[in-house]
């Protein structure tokens, strides 16, 4: 059974600075929208999902999430999968520069200075961790509404996973490397910290690590590789905007395949740097009991102006890749047969996490709450939420206080456990009609 994702990185919407580029750029997102479901429809199938390795918008507004939302809407639908199975990361240009105050700063270049030490310090602050976030405000509302929140606590999030064959999952690891991002960095100055770097193997399960940044741009790349090297089997990146694939054989039957994307919308495109994804499948092989990665890469063709299969990159490479497995081999394998006789459901199930007990994605909340839950955080804007918040009672009209990404969050909840969910949706169709109407 094979799990099928489109995978995009630094997408980068809201970085045109003439109208003749937005066209341009327009023009190669809708004609990547044709190549993708022509490449799903060949295979006689639909996408499980859609990843997105960072720098979905370009300064971290609201209206630059507010355009991919509604392009990734498109995407979704033309490969067949729930607009809801999508995961993300953060990249640096999904920071908020202008968040950045001297004190934020002095705080970063701290980090920067003294490492995991100074990092923890902040995040055991209730007060200095809000702070830290508050450059990722806009990104928070966007990703939250797919259930893919930062973890404010600075640790990684694995709560989407889907089953590839009886007693065999591959589970993905969502990692913010963007974390102590600054106005410009360079290579080697990040840090993912102890409390992303860390995550434990899971008999059975084999882990996808989706991160922005190479390990090359971590400080502490070296730890995060060790522990990396013998619990992930994949590591997929993005943010060089230069595609690379590279396996390491770690030891006798455990494999490392590390993924590097190249930019879906780069800054320029040239004779290198072009418009890219990938089309990448998971499956189990058998005769192995191993991961085995698919890798079908798209470029942008220049002369017929359209994606084609990115030759030059899978020159002397596999297209599918098995991967020494040794957590699949470490699991039992069901006595439950797959389904014999039809097809195999198109969108893999998704499993708990056992390890970290998070809730986040919360794959299992039903899909009326998930796509509410979409609309109000992805779609309306902090100003829009906090009136919706009022009108239903929730908070006072008077209230002069911010209400924090978390707080939200936990008002939100308390909307659904009181069965006030059709009220809700009712308010987000008002207001994203009001909103419609004040731009026409």
């Amino acid at each position: 059974m094979v799990a099928l994702f489109i995978h995009l990185s630094d997408i980068h919407f809201g970085q045109e600075k003439d109208g003749g580029l937005i066209v341009t750029n327009d023009d190669a997102k809708k004609r990547l929208l044709d190549d993708a479901a022509a490449e799903i429809a060949k295979l006689g199938t639909n996408a499980s999902g859609i990843i997105v390795t960072g720098d979905i918008a370009y300064s971290a507004k609201y209206e630059e999430y507010l355009k991919a939302g509604q392009w990734l809407d498109q995407l979704a639908d033309r490969v067949g999968c729930n607009r809801l199975d999508i995961q993300m990361v953060p990249g640096n240009h999904d920071i908020d520069r202008g968040a950045i105050t001297p004190v934020m700063k002095f705080h970063l270049d701290a980090i920067r200075e003294h490492g995991d030490k100074m990092l923890d310090m902040l995040l055991d602050d209730d007060g200095q961790r809000e702070a830290l976030y508050e450059r990722f405000a806009a990104y928070r509302d966007f990703s939250s509404g797919y259930g893919c929140d930062l973890d404010v606590g600075g640790v990684y999030s694995a709560d989407v996973a889907v089953t590839v064959a009886p007693g065999r999952t591959v589970r993905f690891v969502r990692l913010n490397s963007a974390l102590i991002c600054s106005r410009k960095d360079d290579k080697g100055e990040l840090i993912l910290g102890a409390r992303q770097r860390v995550f434990d193997a899971i008999d059975g399960e084999e882990m996808v690590v989706l991160v922005h940044h190479p390990l090359s741009w971590l400080q502490d790349s070296d730890e995060a590789a060790r522990y990396f090297r013998s619990r992930a089997r994949v590591i997929i990146s993005g943010h060089e905007h230069f595609p690379s694939l590279d396996i390491d054989c770690v030891e006798e039957r455990c494999d490392l395949l590390m993924l590097a994307a190249g930019a879906t919308a780069p800054d320029d495109v040239d004779e290198k740097y072009t418009y890219k994804y990938n089309i990448l499948g998971f499956d189990w092989d058998e005769a192995e009991d191993a991961l085995a990665v698919t890798i079908n890469p798209r470029t942008w063709d220049p002369e017929m102006k359209r994606f084609e299969r990115d030759a030059a990159f899978l020159e002397e490479r596999s297209e599918r890749n098995v991967l020494g497995s040794p957590h699949f081999r470490k699991g039992v394998v069901s006595v439950a047969p797959m389904l014999s006789g039809m097809e195999q459901p198109p969108h893999p199930q998704a499993v708990a996490n056992p390890v970290t007990g998070s809730t986040e994605a919360d794959l299992t909340m039903p899909n009326g709450v998930r796509m509410v839950r979409l609309r109000f955080f992805r779609d309306l804007p902090e100003e829009r939420r906090r009136r919706i918040l009022v009108e239903l009672d929730v908070i006072p009209a008077d209230l002069t206080d911010r209400l924090d990404h978390t707080v939200e969050q936990r008002f939100f909840a308390k909307l659904v456990a009181q069965g006030r969910l059709d009220k809700l949706s009712a308010a987000i169709d008002a207001a994203i009609l009001e909103q419609k109407t004040g731009e026409s």
